[in-house]
């Protein structure tokens, strides 16, 4: 299983169908991945979502070199804003 900590996501299921997020954490006895955008759903409070249920924008492969995802891979602590401001800067096309 992949470390998909830092990966940024697109809900493809769900209310939230469409949205950009950043994977803050995953559980991996169940395969969940925990998504934050920093706005509707917090660091502190992330949504949790099968890997299925989301399209993969950036992977292992494909980083996207940001340096809040870059202290996120590391394991450090991000603030909210930090995800908006990460996510807004995002290019809009997808690999």
């Amino acid at each position: 299983m992949y470390d998909y900590q830092g990966w940024i996501v697109r809900s493809t299921a769900g209310r939230d169908k469409e949205g950009l997020f950043c994977v803050v954490g995953v559980d991996r006895e169940s395969g969940m991945l925990h998504l934050a955008d920093g706005k509707r759903r917090k660091v502190t409070k992330p949504k949790r979502k099968k890997l299925g249920h989301v399209r993969v924008l950036t992977d292992h492969l494909h980083p996207y070199d940001h340096p809040v995802v870059q202290r996120l891979m590391q394991g450090e602590p991000v603030t909210n804003n930090d995800i908006r401001r990460a996510l807004a800067a995002f290019p809009a096309k997808e690999v």
